[in-house]
């Protein structure tokens, strides 16, 4: 585009001449004119309104200004809503916790009013139609409750665990394993006559009636301290498990382990067999507290009763 420019002054005729660049510099510099002349004006409207208390102006800011507010409240309360919905589902698995401590206490040996929940197990009820809406500052008391609540339950896990990991301890050292895979039916703790001499004894074990061969196991976990051929045992082990607690397996055939050996709870450590004074294949069995013989089968019902104990909790 090319423009004449005429005037008296000129001695001649002066033409100027426009590209697109020019037009487009030109449009911009307007546009940017225009938007800056309305920005001016916006702010001055703002610092009118402010310092002159216009009406409109200031009614027109305010309610922009709730608007803004309103959404943000309305975002905070559909928030605490849904956190409150979590909180009572962390509550209900809390309140199974409970019921789960409740079942194991018994087997470990706490008393119930060591440990008293309040909660009951199972919420519920018609939707309120008076309710108060969750805030900031209750809901903040709800977590604080809750975090209370969770560590008293941690206490109490941490007391069963306890006693139920001393227990494991105790039973594992106690003899209430059977020695052999059979019945013991042969001849039981107590007098009897002697299968020998036919007189009227004492007999300190019971025995397990098994063909030669058959494994023996230690009833509980301990050291050997004897392992030996006895001229009335045959081939015998002694196993102490400490708290003055000893068993004692006779009439082998062979031994699996030697003095010192450190046992473990249901090792097989002999064969039955029929060696020393016997009569058949058959493995003797006693159990002895501070050297004195005590009754094996107290011990293996103590240890069926536990095991059957265990596996009702467990279901």
């Amino acid at each position: 585009m090319q423009i004449i420019l005429l005037h008296p002054r000129f001695t001649q005729a002066k033409s100027l001449t426009l590209t697109k660049r020019h037009i487009a510099m030109g449009m911009a510099f307007f546009f940017a004119s225009v938007l800056a002349c309305a920005v001016l004006l916006t702010y001055l409207a703002c610092v009118a309104a402010s310092s002159y208390k216009l009406p409109i102006l200031s009614e027109m800011l305010a309610n922009a200004g709730q608007d803004d507010a309103g959404k943000s409240n309305q975002h905070v309360k559909e928030n605490l809503a849904v956190m409150a919905v979590k909180l009572g589902e962390m509550q209900a698995q809390l309140t199974r916790l409970d019921a789960l401590g409740e079942r194991v206490q018994g087997l470990a040996g706490v008393k119930p009013e060591a440990f008293n929940f309040k909660e009951k197990p199972g919420r519920g009820g018609s939707e309120p139609t008076d309710g108060q809406e969750l805030t900031m500052p209750g809901f903040q008391q709800m977590l604080e409750e809750m975090n209370k609540d969770v560590e008293s339950r941690g206490d109490y896990m941490n007391v069963v665990e306890t006693s139920l990991m001393s227990l494991k301890i105790k039973s594992r050292l106690l003899p209430t394993i059977q020695p052999v895979n059979g019945s013991y039916n042969a001849s039981g703790f107590g007098a009897r006559f002697d299968p020998f001499t036919g007189r009227r004894s004492v007999h300190e074990g019971i025995d397990f009636p098994a063909s030669t061969g058959t494994a023996i196991v230690s009833a509980a976990g301990g050291v050997v301290i004897a392992a030996e051929y006895h001229h009335d045992y045959g081939n015998m082990l002694d196993i102490d498990h400490g708290n003055d607690i000893v068993t004692r397996y006779a009439h082998a055939s062979r031994l699996h382990v030697n003095v010192g050996d450190i046992i473990k709870r249901g090792q097989q450590i002999a064969e039955v067999g029929s060696t020393g004074r016997s009569t058949g294949a058959h493995l003797h069995f006693e159990v002895r507290v501070k050297g004195v013989a005590q009754d094996p089968h107290k011990f293996l019902l103590a240890g069926a009763s536990q095991a059957k104990a265990i596996e009702l909790a467990g279901k």
